[in-house]
C-alpha cells in the first residue's frame, strides 16, 4: 500500500514538473515573438525618424555602454540562476545565497560605473548620451531576473519583459519625433530596462518572509562567476566588436547607420531559424545523460533538417527583395543597407548552423571549452579582418568579415564534432532544401527583370517564392512537408 501511494506521489510530482515545464515553455515563446515582431514595428518609425546618422550614433553608444554592463556584471547572471536552483527547496541557503551574488554584482557594477563615467561621460564628443546611458547600466545592477528563472517562475520575469516593452514602444511612437530626439529614445530605452528590473524586486518579500540570514560570504562565489565570464565575454564581443570598431573607425556615422539596421533585420531572420533551440537544448541534455548516442544524433540531424528548411529560402529570399525592401522598410538614407543585407544574408544559415552544433549539442554535451574555442576563433579573426577592410570599404567590409568570422566559427565546431556527428548526412539533408531555394531563387530574379514597381516586385517574390519553394519540396518527395500537411489536415478535421 505504502508502494503504490509513494508510487502515486511520484507520477502526480512528474505530472506537475512536465507542467511547470510546458507552461514556462509557453511564456518564453510568447516573449521570442514579442520580441521578433517588435522591432519590426518600430524599425521603420525609428530609421525615417532619427535617420542613418542618429541612429548610428545609437548604435555605437550602446555597444560602447554594453562593454561596460558586461565586464560590471561578469557572469553572474548565469551563476546565479544556477545557485538559486541548487537552493531553491532550502529557503536559508536560497536568501544567503541571493543576498552574496547581488552584493557581489553591486560592487562590480559600482566599479563598472565609475570607469565609466571617468572615461566616457567626461569631455565627450556623446556626453549627452553617455550620461542618459548611466541609468542603462543602475539597470543591470538591479536585474535580477536570474533569481526568478532559477526557481523557474518564468511567468514573473516574461510578464514583467512584455508590459515594459509595450509600454517603452508606445513612449517610442509619443515622444520621438525629429532627429533631435536621440537622447528621448536613448532614455525610453534605459528607462524601461531599469523600471522593469526594479519591479522584479516588489516580488521578493514573498520569497524570504521571516528568513533571518547571517555571515554573508562572498568571496566563495568569485572563482566560479570568473570561470563562467571568460566563454560569456567571448559570445559577447563577438557580437558587439563589429559596431564598435566601425564607430571608431569611420567617422560618418550613418555607414553604422546602415549596417545596424541591415544587421537587425538579418538577425530577425535568424531568430525564426533558431526557434529550436529552445525546444531542443534540454531534450539533447536528456538523452546525452542517457548514453543514447544513436538517438542524439537523430535529433541532430532533425535540428540540421528544420535549419536548413528555414535557412535556405530565407537567405535567398532576402537578397531577391533586398534592394526594393530596405527603402519601403527604411525610408531614404539607406542605400548601402541592401548591399550590407546581401553580404550578411550568409549568415542565417551559418548561425543556423553553429545553433545546432554549439547550442543545441556542444553545450548540452558539457563541451563547453570547444564551444568557447569556436567563438574566440571567430572573434579574432573579425577584429584582424576588421582593422583591414572598415578602413577602406566602410560597412560593407565589416559585413564581408562578420561573414567569414561566421564561417569560421562553423568550421571549427564542425572539426570538434567530426566524429560524433556525419557531415555526409547533415548535408545530404539540407541537399533538397537547397536546391528548392535555388530555384525560388532563379524565378524571383527574372521576376525581378518584369516588374519594376518596388512595392508589387517585394510582395510578389514573396507570394510566388513561397509557392514555388513548397512545390519543388514536394517534387522532390520531401518528408518534412508531408509531416506539416498532416499536422494541418489533423487541425482542420477536429
Amino acid at each position: 500500500m505504502s508502494n503504490h501511494s509513494n508510487k502515486t506521489k511520484w507520477k502526480e510530482r512528474e505530472a506537475l514538473e512536465q507542467k511547470s515545464i510546458k507552461k514556462n515553455y509557453l511564456y518564453n515563446l510568447v516573449y521570442q515573438i514579442l520580441i521578433l515582431i517588435l522591432p519590426i514595428v518600430t524599425t521603420p518609425y525609428i530609421s525615417r525618424v532619427l535617420g542613418a546618422e542618429k541612429v548610428g550614433i545609437y548604435s555605437f553608444t550602446i555597444s560602447i555602454v554594453t562593454y561596460f554592463t558586461l565586464f560590471g556584471t561578469l557572469g553572474v547572471s548565469l551563476y546565479g540562476q544556477r545557485e538559486i536552483a541548487y537552493a531553491r527547496d532550502n529557503i536559508s541557503r536560497r536568501k544567503k545565497t541571493f543576498f552574496e551574488i547581488v552584493i557581489f554584482r553591486f560592487i562590480t557594477m559600482a566599479i563598472s560605473i565609475g570607469v565609466y563615467i571617468l572615461v566616457f561621460v567626461r569631455n565627450n564628443e556623446y556626453q549627452e548620451y553617455y550620461q542618459i546611458l548611466i541609468l542603462y547600466l543602475l539597470a543591470a545592477a538591479f536585474d535580477i531576473s536570474w533569481f526568478f528563472q532559477g526557481m523557474e517562475e518564468f511567468k514573473k520575469t516574461v510578464i514583467r519583459n512584455v508590459i515594459v516593452r509595450i509600454i517603452s514602444v508606445c513612449c517610442i511612437f509619443l515622444f520621438v519625433k525629429t532627429q533631435e530626439d536621440l537622447w528621448k529614445y536613448l532614455l525610453i530605452y534605459s528607462l524601461a530596462d531599469l523600471i522593469g528590473n526594479l519591479s522584479l524586486w516588489l516580488y521578493l518579500p514573498q520569497y524570504f518572509k521571516g528568513i533571518q540570514v547571517k555571515h554573508l560570504n562572498i568571496k566563495r562565489h568569485i572563482i566560479a562567476i570568473s570561470l563562467l565570464f571568460i566563454p560569456q565575454i567571448a559570445i559577447k564581443l563577438y557580437n558587439i566588436v563589429d559596431r564598435t570598431m566601425i564607430g571608431y573607425m569611420i567617422a560618418e556615422k550613418s555607414e553604422l547607420g546602415n549596417y545596424e539596421e541591415a544587421y537587425k533585420l538579418i538577425n530577425v531572420l535568424f531568430t525564426v531559424v533558431s526557434s529550436l533551440g529552445f525546444v531542443m537544448v534540454p531534450r539533447i541534455a536528456s538523452i546525452f545523460a542517457s548514453g543514447d548516442k544513436k538517438k542524439l544524433n537523430e535529433y541532430i540531424i532533425k535540428s540540421f533538417r528544420f535549419t536548413f528548411f528555414l535557412a535556405f529560402p530565407m537567405m535567398m529570399g532576402i537578397i531577391t527583395i533586398s534592394k526594393d525592401f530596405v527603402p519601403i522598410f527604411l525610408g531614404p538614407g539607406y542605400d548601402k543597407a541592401a548591399i550590407i543585407i546581401n553580404i550578411l544574408a550568409p549568415m542565417i544559415l551559418l548561425c543556423g548552423i553553429t545553433n545546432v552544433i554549439g547550442t543545441q549539442y556542444l553545450l548540452p554535451t558539457k563541451r563547453q571549452r570547444e564551444y568557447t574555442l569556436s567563438i574566440l576563433a571567430g572573434l579574432i579573426v573579425n577584429i584582424i579582418l576588421n582593422l583591414l577592410v572598415i578602413p577602406t570599404f566602410g560597412a560593407i567590409g565589416a559585413a564581408v568579415a562578420t561573414t567569414i568570422a561566421q564561417l569560421v566559427v562553423v568550421l571549427v565546431q564542425i572539426y570538434y564534432v567530426k566524429k560524433e556527428i556525419s557531415i555526409k548526412h547533415v548535408i545530404k539533408s539540407g541537399k533538397k532544401y537547397l536546391t528548392a531555394a535555388v530555384v525560388m531563387l532563379a524565378i524571383c530574379l527574372i521576376i525581378g527583370l518584369i516588374i519594376k514597381n518596388g512595392v508589387t516586385l517585394v510582395i510578389t517574390n514573396v507570394i510566388v517564392g513561397i509557392i514555388v519553394y513548397f512545390f519543388m519540396l514536394i517534387i522532390q518527395a520531401d518528408k518534412y512537408v508531408y509531416e506539416i500537411r498532416d499536422i494541418v489536415i489533423k487541425k482542420i478535421k477536429k
